[in-house]
């Protein structure tokens, strides 16, 4: 995958992921409306939940501004059917288990966990244009009201 940025301004990162139901979803397929792109660390973790929950709840509001809302994380495509089912999350869900798209939108932090350190996804969401550009570039966002924050920058697109 070629990574062409980013930063707002630049061209967004194409991708090729699968969802709950094992159904692709590419970058191309949302090309001509804008897209919220949503990296989250894990399905079914207190931030995660609030997040993704709070982006179901203001989907209608997205979809009536024209905009598509997709979820990232590197759980797998099993993982992301349990945690939508059990949370009533409406919001596609993208698996990245090889971490492709993160790596592509840079959103890879390495941490210290209990003395080792592992690569996690630092919280982050960008918001692209109708003509696949990077509008804004979002990261380490507190989950609790981001969808909101959100909404009202794409109103501004």
């Amino acid at each position: 995958m070629l990574k062409e940025g980013t930063s707002v301004g630049e061209l967004a990162p194409d991708f090729e992921l699968p969802d709950a139901d094992m159904t692709i979803a590419k970058m191309a397929d949302y090309r001509g409306k804008p897209l919220v792109l949503f990296f989250y660390v894990r399905d079914d973790t207190p931030g995660c939940t609030t997040e993704a929950i709070e982006f179901s709840d203001l989907e209608q509001r997205f979809a009536r501004l024209g905009c598509v809302v997709l979820g990232v994380s590197r759980d797998d495509c099993i993982r992301h059917g349990a945690f939508r089912d059990k949370h009533g999350i409406t919001v596609r869900l993208l698996a990245d288990k090889e971490g492709i798209a993160c790596k592509a939108y840079d959103v890879l932090v390495t941490r210290e966990v209990d003395g080792v350190q592992r690569e996690g996804v630092n919280r982050s969401t960008f918001i692209i244009d109708a003509e696949g550009v990077i509008r804004h570039a979002l990261h380490g966002v507190v989950p609790k009201g981001h969808a909101e924050t959100v909404l009202n920058l794409v109103k501004e697109l």
